[in-house]
């Protein structure tokens, strides 16, 4: 499917759940991929643990995962200034 799948967990102790657009951005930096190649299938967090489990999906082009990516999971990965434009 020309993607890397990767699950993380992150601590965030004394702090908020971290967004999508920041997770996706440290993916990037540690992977050294687009920001627009990136999605995040999936977060999970427990209530009162500082703990989030996740998904991402890193393609080798934009283009890749839009047709490989459905369409919600495309609309939940965008900025919320784009969807706002969009809609």
């Amino acid at each position: 499917m020309k993607r890397k799948e990767i699950s993380f967990e992150i601590d965030h102790l004394n702090q908020s759940t971290p967004t999508k657009l920041e997770i996706r951005k440290k993916i990037a930096a540690q992977f050294n991929a687009p920001l627009e190649n990136i999605y995040i299938k999936y977060l999970k967090s427990q209530s009162g643990l500082p703990k989030t489990l996740g998904l991402a999906r890193i393609y080798d082009s934009e283009e890749r995962a839009k047709l490989v990516e459905a369409e919600y999971i495309i609309k939940r990965n965008q900025p919320k200034e784009e969807k706002t434009k969009k809609e």
